[in-house]
């Protein structure tokens, strides 16, 4: 049975911001987000990229190694022309993690690996400490390679992306009529939450797109979470602390696994017990312990 090991750094809210606006680099840093995610990709144009580059190395050479932890930068998807220039700009900087949109499989990572690791060799930074997540669902082709991304060690987490997969696949919406996602995303979202159990990384929810919305955006992260995922990228602010609760486990969920953990300590020779009118077998053992970790380390 696969059991995602606990990050060094707390992983339930990644917060996008612009690389090519200081003031939204500096408003997203002061959020309670866990990690901040200055973005090269979509959020800027092909003609700011050189100078979103230069303000975020610049943003980053200005804080300590333990502020940098939770500052990552997306860079540009490994089949167009930028990453490389991305990386030389913005590694020297010490960066917290990359992310990698538009992941086609574990040969992406791989890839990426072996240019950050000459990087960081080059700049005074242990190669292969600087983590990475993958974006693995922004195209059709990537969707069967989800499962792929194991025993890759400088990958943390892995996310899916609902915006590009609909534009890779030409559709009108990636929504049906009741505003939830339409059939082929949920299945991204299942491949992307299987994928990354596989490979013992962090599973993360893609965005919701909705910001004014803090309901919805509630209820669909207690329910992603249920389902196994760790943590969920964020569009706005606003949107942090709703998903640094959803994701955090309850005082009540946190006092039934230490007690689900007291009764099979006490019974180690049992297979299943008896617990409040129902049986307990070792499967919920291993989620009460992955649950604590969550919360104790």
């Amino acid at each position: 049975m696969n059991a995602i090991p606990e990050p060094r750094i707390r992983m339930r809210s990644w917060l996008f911001a612009p690389g090519d606006s200081g003031k939204k680099m500096l408003k997203a840093t002061e959020s309670d987000a866990d990690i901040v995610i200055f973005d090269l990709e979509d959020a800027v144009v092909e003609s700011g990229k050189a100078d979103a580059r230069a303000a975020i190395a610049e943003f980053l050479a200005g804080k300590s190694a333990e502020e940098r932890a939770r500052l990552w930068v997306r860079v540009n998807p490994l089949d167009g022309q930028w990453t490389a220039d991305d990386l030389a700009a913005v590694m020297p900087a010490g960066p917290g993690g990359i992310m990698l949109p538009k992941s086609r499989g574990r040969h992406d990572v791989e890839q990426l690996d072996g240019m950050m690791s000459a990087l960081e060799q080059e700049n005074g930074i242990e190669p292969g400490s600087t983590p990475v997540i993958a974006l693995v669902t922004e195209t059709a082709a990537a969707m069967f390679t989800t499962g792929d991304y194991g025993g890759l060690s400088r990958l943390a987490a892995m996310t899916w992306g609902a915006e590009d997969l609909a534009d890779s696949l030409g559709a009108q919406s990636n929504k049906d009529f009741e505003g939830e996602f339409a059939f082929t995303y949920k299945l991204a979202r299942s491949l992307c939450l299987l994928g990354a159990v596989a490979a013992e990384v962090v599973p993360v929810e893609t965005i919701d797109t909705n910001f004014r919305d803090l309901v919805a955006l509630r209820k669909r992260a207690i329910e992603v979470r249920r389902q196994g995922y760790r943590g969920m990228l964020a569009i706005h602010p606003a949107q942090v602390p709703v998903i640094n609760e959803a994701f955090t486990p309850t005082e009540e969920e946190v006092a039934e696994a230490r007690e689900i953990v007291d009764l099979f300590a006490a019974n180690p020779d049992a297979g299943t017990i008896g617990w409040k009118g129902g049986m307990l077998d070792r499967p919920h053992l291993s989620r009460a312990r992955q649950l604590l970790a969550q919360v104790e380390g």
